[in-house]
């Protein structure tokens, strides 16, 4: 009896031992860069924004904060460097909403940003759970809370990731296991912080961007067995309470701070599908960004661009991928666009682009 007590006790402490031993390696290592930028390793990041953002803010230097979700995910922080004049810091997560997106905003904030560009998406502002349940976002991470630490340190996958950090830190490991990291089912396996969610620098544009795949997302998502999904989520009351809690409040609580927010350049296409096979959501969509556009331009912190109206580009087809996610070609012109000062709206005429836009799906024709 006593001998399977003895037993269970080295067991009951080979665990113990084994992890708080996966918890230090976490914490010296630190992957995410949570408690200081990477000194015993080099640095690594990850695709998974939701997560790597909260080691972005505390470990890297910035005074802007560029948010978005997948419209603006692939905008490299290098080039916005460039052509704004700025310290950037690219926080954009695919399928974020405002809840989210606020509350990394605030976080970015508090660490020293000074100005905000913000793509801000219609959907954006759909209905979803607050921020302290959402489900998808690591809240306590972010701030830093005792809870969030310790599901940080005690947790399996980090301690991975920090055991392969140090292989990787190792001399003769280093470029071969570097070159193979993004094979491999690692998370940080990005060497540097411009390629977080990029698209490869030799990635033919053509190819990932054309009419035809337009085109054919247009067909997918106007058949009428798919097209009640157009307005999913949607509700004109819900998603203007989001957007003054979530964008009005985050900007009214921080008057020093500068946010350029822009409209995103849809293909022409996206506002045609709803006028097509849901004119109660393309209703819905226009009533809400024409009172974002009144509110907005009535902030003295905020400049707002409308580039939805832009024929030349809204309207080439071969800009996209599908019928909202434009080329790394619209990326360089949206950054043209936002540092000339080009397209802003005009708090005296707030609508005058969103009239237009009006017209243009109005008066557009599908060519099959």
């Amino acid at each position: 009896m006593q001998s399977a007590f003895t037993y269970s006790g080295r067991v009951l402490l080979a665990s113990v031992a084994c992890v708080l031993g996966a918890a230090a390696l976490t914490f010296v290592v630190d992957p995410l860069q949570l408690f200081r930028s990477s000194r015993l390793a080099p640095a690594f990041y990850s695709d998974d924004t939701r997560v790597q953002n909260a080691g972005l803010i505390r470990s890297q230097s910035f005074d802007t904060a560029f948010m978005g979700t997948s419209l603006a995910i692939h905008f490299r922080q290098s080039d916005i460097d460039r052509a704004l004049g700025v310290h950037s810091l690219k926080l954009a997560m695919t399928g974020s909403n405002s809840r989210q997106q606020g509350f990394v905003l605030e976080q970015a904030i508090d660490h020293g940003a000074r100005r905000v560009v913000w793509a801000m998406d219609d959907f954006i502002f759909v209905d979803a759970a607050g921020i302290e349940a959402d489900p998808y976002l690591a809240v306590d991470l972010y701030r830093g809370t005792a809870k969030g630490i310790a599901s940080y340190l005690f947790n399996a996958t980090m301690a991975k990731e920090s055991l392969f950090a140090l292989l990787r830190s190792v001399p003769p490991l280093r470029g071969p296991l570097g070159r193979v990291a993004p094979f491999l089912p690692v998370k940080f396996a990005l060497s540097d912080v411009d390629d977080i969610y990029a698209l490869p620098r030799d990635f033919e544009v053509a190819r990932g961007y054309n009419a035809k795949r337009t085109l054919a997302a247009f067909a997918y998502i106007t058949d009428p067995v798919r097209s009640r999904f157009l307005g999913e989520g949607y509700g004109y009351d819900a998603m203007v309470r989001h957007f003054e809690h979530d964008a009005v409040g985050l900007i009214a609580r921080h008057p020093d701070v500068t946010f350029d927010i822009y409209f995103p350049p849809y293909s022409i296409l996206q506002f045609v599908a709803m006028r097509d096979a849901s004119p109660a959501t393309l209703k819905i969509v226009t009533d809400l960004t024409a009172f974002i556009a009144q509110r907005l331009t009535q902030l003295p912190n905020v400049r707002l661009y409308d580039f939805r109206a832009i024929k030349a580009v809204t309207h080439d087809l071969d800009n996209y991928g599908d019928v909202i996610h434009h080329s790394p070609v619209i990326d360089a012109k949206v950054l043209s666009w936002l540092a000339r000062g080009e397209y802003r709206v005009d708090p005296k005429a707030p609508l005058a682009s969103l009239n237009e836009l009006k017209a243009q799906v109005e008066a557009y024709r599908v060519e099959h």
